[in-house]
């Protein structure tokens, strides 16, 4: 397949970031979709700050609400929505009327859900479980909600692209002469004569574009990115394959990398870019008794086992943060 192009116009239909449809198409062209869904989420969690998340929040239409317009991103949120709209009845319409309003009085913005095949029920009852969480909290979680939207768009606009590139080649054999055939035939026996004693050429595997662990710190007592905290990432080296509950482990931990988390709470590069990760156990450590001096934890660590299957995933870890608590998640 040929590489395709894409432009800001496109691309803000997919998110309302305008940050992220410049960075895109800065980008572009993609050799393939999987591709540029790679290059979206380093842009959309590395390198979109909130104003940027907040900016694409804004782009979609209320959960229930029929689009108005005829715009792409328009139409594209009607379809998403038409299981929600088919399966809602009256009362149910206006009562998630009444959640989003309640939603965005507490929140700021839109509620935000990938509705895709999603009932109006269970959309309710997302949105009604969700409402009771932090704003800082709420909108990582929004964010993520905005990249499997951004991910199904861009989907849609790369299937016509690619489907135009497909019948082009088409055409082009169609239209080749017999004569033009049988050269090529006779130049394809010589090639395969010559690439029979060559040795199989190795799969690629696709460049990471941002390191393959990465964590985000977030401040649940102040509402905002926990900037300036000091982070470890270790690996277990120890004589057995995993470290045990209750038992000293002095030594057995060996530094992979550290970093310090920048202003929007991220990690930036806290191990080095690596196609492949050693499958083991790791430790994250964060150093939040600097960070907050009269706080319960001196400082938090989160150990996790990578799998042998799962040496080329990313694993993002964020830490929800307050003075006498903290939670974390995998995020993706």
């Amino acid at each position: 397949m040929a590489e395709i192009k894409v432009d800001e116009k496109e691309v803000l239909a997919c998110c309302g970031s305008t940050h992220f449809a410049k960075q895109m198409a800065m980008a572009s062209p993609f050799p393939s979709l999987d591709h540029a869904i790679s290059i979206a989420k380093d842009i959309w969690f590395n390198k979109v700050d909130v104003i940027g998340w907040l900016e694409a929040f804004a782009a979609h239409p209320q959960i229930g609400d029929s689009p108005s317009s005829h715009t792409t991103s328009a139409q594209w949120s009607k379809g998403e929505q038409s299981t929600a709209l088919a399966t809602a009845t009256d009362a149910g319409l206006q009562e998630l009327s009444d959640w989003n309003a309640r939603y965005r009085q507490k929140f700021g913005h839109v509620f935000l859900i990938c509705a895709a095949g999603r009932s109006a029920a269970e959309i309710l009852g997302e949105l009604k479980s969700r409402y009771s969480n932090r704003p800082i909290v709420e909108l990582e979680i929004a964010s993520q909600e905005q990249m499997k939207i951004t991910e199904l768009r861009l989907r849609k606009l790369f299937s016509p692209k690619t489907k135009a590139d497909s019948a082009s080649s088409q055409y082009s054999s169609a239209v080749a002469s017999n004569a033009d055939k049988e050269r090529v035939g006779v130049i394809g026996q010589h090639l395969t004569a010559t690439l029979e004693g060559l040795p199989a050429k190795a799969p690629q595997v696709q460049a990471r574009t941002r390191p393959p662990i990465t964590t985000h710190v977030l401040d649940v007592s102040k509402g905002s990115p926990a900037a300036g905290i000091e982070v470890r990432l270790e690996m277990w080296k120890g004589s057995q394959p995993h470290p045990s509950f209750g038992e000293t482990d002095t030594g057995r931990w060996v530094l992979e990398g550290s970093s310090t988390t920048d202003r929007d709470g991220r990690s930036g590069q806290l191990m080095s870019m690596v196609d492949a990760l050693n499958p083991g156990v790791y430790r994250i450590s964060f150093n939040t008794g600097k960070y907050n001096p009269g706080g319960f934890f001196p400082y938090v660590s989160i150990v996790f086992e990578i799998r042998q299957t799962q040496t080329l995933e990313h694993f993002h870890v964020p830490l929800l943060l307050s003075p006498f608590s903290f939670s974390t998640y995998r995020g993706s």
